[in-house]
């Protein structure tokens, strides 16, 4: 997500670096490049130009910063301009009545059923009972994807089982609702290629019975500023609140997102991030400038890492730290904490693109498959050998490498790698009090 525009923007920032005053000649060259990393990066061409112009006016006028760089003073320019583009965080709407009714709406293929089960699992971990229910009779099995992706995320389903309307469909989820004590009313609705007066129709009636707290449209990021009109057009007969983009993780370049609030006035609200269920994120505007900006996003980091590590395992790893007892099992179980916070792309796409990380490699596809070379060879080791590693020899290394389909030369570069962690950690150890501390370390093998 935003690759190609992080690459393009830090290009354009180089470029003013060493520059002793801004003039207006490098002004309008570091513009130029941004505009055209702005439309390269999928972002509306009407979009583009008004965000240039309010770099420039700034830019040349009072506001400038005297004590900042040339190239320090664009970028923040830059941000504060992308900040407004993209507004404030737009926070999920439940009402002060339950259940509340989450219509989602979009485009045939657009993944409405997909995002349904997510945000079912999103609202379940964030405190609230939601309920899923279908509304499209017309696309064959539609339900009954609704009921599987239900049961993959443990989340209730109304089948709406004995009726063809949507509107008797509905009235029966609100029911089912206030009998079991559900908050929030995920209604998957139905779609078509193209957008027209009969689903609109229906959607509006759709609308008007349950009276939503969101309306959410559903648009697939890979295609871009098409998502863009649909959304504009949903919008207009609607009244949209809110935005889920999908495939954010693809090759989207991520224009639609710093499009879409311009274009239709309504904000995205959560992006998903992944295939899995639980890959969807609410979208935080600030942290997506950063990231944009090439300056990571350390908070997300960590709130992955929160999540994902075990609370018990960090405190006993931190113990085996200060008594300098590290081994090769905690330093497979590391890689395993790695590999549930996601893949290691994600991971880097965190990281802020200065300093010791501006040379991580773009695709991470490798590394993903080192994280699993160095857990085969681990796991061929005896337990013995795990527990001290001083015991493996070159006839134990041969074993080894043979028992995990690698080399020798394998196996002594992950036993090099744990030696350097474990002395790293060793003359840390005192100060570790951060849970899944080396992790930094890890994804950094090669």
């Amino acid at each position: 997500m935003f690759e190609t525009l992080t690459e393009r923007l830090q290009r354009a920032f180089k470029n003013l670096r060493g520059q002793g005053k801004l003039t207006e000649e490098h002004l309008d060259a570091a513009l130029g490049e941004i505009r055209e990393a702005l439309l390269e990066g999928d972002v509306n061409v009407t979009v583009a130009d008004e965000f240039i112009a309010h770099v420039r006016e700034k830019a040349l006028g009072a506001e400038v910063l005297l004590q900042l760089s040339p190239d320090q003073q664009v970028v923040k320019i830059v941000r504060d301009q992308l900040g407004e583009l993209l507004g404030r965080e737009a926070k999920p709407q439940f009402g002060s009545r339950p259940p509340a009714v989450w219509l989602l709406v979009g485009l045939q293929g657009s993944g409405k059923t997909t995002s349904t089960g997510k945000l079912g699992k999103w609202m379940a971990e964030h405190g609230h009972r939601p309920i899923v229910v279908s509304t499209d009779v017309y696309r064959p099995a539609a339900r009954e994807q609704l009921a599987q992706v239900a049961k993959s995320t443990g989340t209730p389903l109304w089948p709406g089982a004995g009726t063809d309307k949507p509107l008797e469909i509905v009235r029966g989820a609100m029911r089912e609702a206030k009998l079991s004590a559900c908050d929030v009313i995920l209604v998957d609705t139905a779609g078509r290629l193209h957008i027209d007066d009969e689903l609109m129709n229906e959607l509006s009636l759709l609308k008007r019975e349950l009276n939503p707290t969101e309306v959410l449209f559903v648009a697939d990021a890979m295609i871009g500023q098409d998502a863009v009109k649909s959304a504009g057009e949903f919008h207009k007969r609607l009244g949209v609140t809110g935005v889920v983009l999908t495939k954010m993780d693809g090759d989207a370049r991520g224009g639609a997102a710093l499009s879409i609030r311009k274009v239709t006035g309504a904000p995205v609200k959560f992006v998903g991030v992944g295939e899995k269920y639980d890959a969807l994120e609410p979208f935080l505007p600030d942290r997506v400038v950063s990231r944009i900006l090439g300056m990571g996003d350390v908070l997300g980091l960590i709130e992955k890492a929160e999540k994902t590590i075990d609370a018990k395992k960090a405190r006993e790893l931190e113990r085996k730290l200060r008594e300098d007892e590290f081994t090769l099992e905690d330093f497979r179980d590391q890689l395993r904490q790695i590999r549930k916070m996601g893949s290691l792309e994600q991971l880097m796409g965190m990281l802020p693109k200065v300093g010791p990380f501006a040379k991580l490699p773009k695709d991470a596809s490798l590394d993903e498959g080192r994280l699993k070379s160095v857990e085969a060879i681990i796991n061929s080791m005896t337990a013995a050998e795990r527990s001290n590693h001083n015991l493996i020899d070159g006839k134990r290394r041969k074993r080894i490498a043979r028992g995990s389909g690698t080399s020798v030369q394998q196996v002594n570069e992950v036993l090099k790698q744990y030696a350097d962690m474990r002395r790293m950690m060793k003359q840390y150890g005192s100060m570790a009090k951060m849970k899944g501390r080396g992790i930094g370390k890890l994804a950094g093998l090669k």
